[in-house]
C-alpha cells in the first residue's frame, strides 16, 4: 500500500544520494591523468596505495561510466564521456597480451604504464573487455569498436565451448572439468549486453543465451534445496570440497540474469525456477540468522569451508541481493520480495563503509 511506496521512494532516495557520493568520488580521485585509464586502490581520502591497474576492473569503470551516460539524464555529461573514453583507449593499447593469432588474451593486471604484470587462464579480463568496449561504441556510435567486441565475444564462446587451449592452462590427466557456475554467468551477461536494442545479433545469440540457461540450472541440487557453484558436464555433484561449496551472492547474481533473460524470452517458467531457485534458496541457507548479512561461502554439508573469508560479509554479495530482490518485486510484486529487499537494504546500510575491508 501507500506506506511500502512511500518506504520504496525513500530508499530511491537515499541509493540516488550513495550514487552521486560515489561517481563524484571515483571522479575526482580515479582518473590517470598521465596515462590514461583509472587508478583502484584507493583510500577513503582518495589517496592511491598502489598504481595496478587491473582488466576487470578498467573494463567495468568504462562500461558504468557510458550506461550511466547512456540512460540517466543527470550523468549525461562530457566530463564522464571523455574519462570513458580515456579508459577505452587504455584498454585499445594496452589490454590485449600480443597475439599469435585471433583477438588473443587480455591481460588480468597491468602495471600504471600498460605493461603486463599477469595473465590469467581464464575468460573474465575478455569479457570485461567485451562490456567495456560494446557500451562505449553505444555511446560514441563507433561501429570499429562494436566490431572488436564482437570479435573478442566470439573468441571466448570458442574457448568455452569448442577448444580452451587458447586459454594456456594445460591439461592434467587428474583434473577433470568442470562446469563453474560464473562461466555461463558470465556469457549470460555478455548475451544480454550485446544484444540490447539489436535484433539482428539477437538472432545469432539466442542458441548461445539458451545454453547458458541450461548450464547453469544444472547447479540447482540436492532435489532443488541448494545451488552448488561447481557441477560436473553432465550435472552431477561432484566430490569433496569444490563439489559442495555454495556462494550465496553468485547464486542471486545468477537469479536476476536468469530473470532478466527470462522476460526478456517470455519464458514464464524460467522466471518461477528463477525466484524459487537462485533468490529463495541461497537466502533460506546464506543468510547469517544470528548477526545478519550474506555468507561469503557455504559448504553444502556443514563442513567448514577451504575458504578462510568464508564468514566474512562482503559488499557486493549484498548488492547482488538489492538488485535480485527489488526487479522479482517490480516483476512479481510479490510482499515477500520486498520483505527480503528491506533486510537487506538495512543490514548493507547499517553496516556499509563502518569497516575497511567488510562489513
Amino acid at each position: 500500500g501507500t506506506l511500502m511506496e512511500a518506504l520504496l521512494v525513500q530508499y530511491r532516495e537515499r541509493i540516488r544520494t550513495e550514487l552521486d557520493r560515489a561517481v563524484d568520488f571515483w571522479l575526482k580521485y580515479s582518473h590517470d591523468k598521465q596515462y590514461g585509464g583509472f587508478f583502484t586502490c584507493i583510500g577513503k581520502d582518495g589517496k592511491i596505495y598502489d598504481e595496478l591497474k587491473y582488466v576487470w576492473l578498467q573494463g567495468r569503470q568504462v562500461w558504468m561510466y557510458c550506461r550511466l551516460y547512456r540512460t540517466t539524464e543527470r550523468f549525461c555529461r562530457p566530463d564522464i564521456l571523455e574519462a570513458a573514453k580515456s579508459g577505452g583507449s587504455f584498454l585499445q593499447r594496452f589490454a590485449r597480451v600480443q597475439p599469435a593469432d585471433g583477438p588473443g588474451k587480455c591481460a588480468f593486471c597491468l602495471t600504471r604504464d600498460g605493461h603486463v604484470v599477469k595473465v590469467q587462464r581464464t575468460i573474465f579480463s575478455e569479457c570485461f573487455y567485451i562490456m567495456a568496449m560494446d557500451e562505449l561504441a553505444r555511446v560514441t556510435g563507433d561501429k570499429e569498436m562494436q566490431n572488436d567486441a564482437e570479435r573478442m565475444m566470439d573468441q571466448v564462446v570458442h574457448w568455452v565451448r569448442i577448444d580452451s587451449s587458447g586459454l594456456g592452462r594445460p591439461p592434467q590427466c587428474g583434473d577433470a572439468p568442470v562446469n563453474s557456475m560464473a562461466v555461463p554467468m558470465m556469457l549470460l551477461c555478455l548475451v544480454d549486453q550485446l544484444t540490447e536494442g539489436r535484433a539482428g545479433l539477437a538472432g545469432k545469440y539466442r542458441e548461445l543465451g539458451d545454453w547458458c540457461v541450461t548450464q547453469i540450472l544444472q547447479h540447482v541440487q540436492r532435489d532443488g534445496k541448494a545451488i552448488l557453484e561447481n557441477v560436473s558436464l553432465d550435472g552431477q555433484e561432484l566430490p569433496g570440497c569444490q563439489g559442495r561449496l555454495q556462494n550465496p551472492g553468485h547464486a542471486l547474481e545468477a537469479g536476476w540474469f536468469l530473470l532478466q533473460y527470462a522476460k526478456a524470452q517470455g519464458d514464464a517458467e524460467l522466471q518461477k525456477v528463477a525466484v524459487a531457485k537462485f533468490m529463495d534458496v541461497p537466502f533460506l541457507t546464506g543468510w547469517d540468522k544470528q548477526h545478519g548479512g550474506l555468507f561469503y561461502f557455504q559448504d553444502v554439508d556443514g563442513h567448514c569451508p577451504t575458504q578462510l573469508e568464508w564468514n566474512m560479509k562482503l559488499w557486493w554479495p549484498h548488492c547482488e541481493a538489492l538488485i535480485a530482490y527489488l526487479m522479482a518485486y517490480s516483476h512479481f510484486r510479490e510482499p515477500a520480495m520486498l520483505d527480503k529487499f528491506t533486510q537487506v537494504y538495512d543490514y548493507t546500510f547499517s553496516h556499509v563503509g563502518k569497516s575497511k575491508f567488510n562489513f
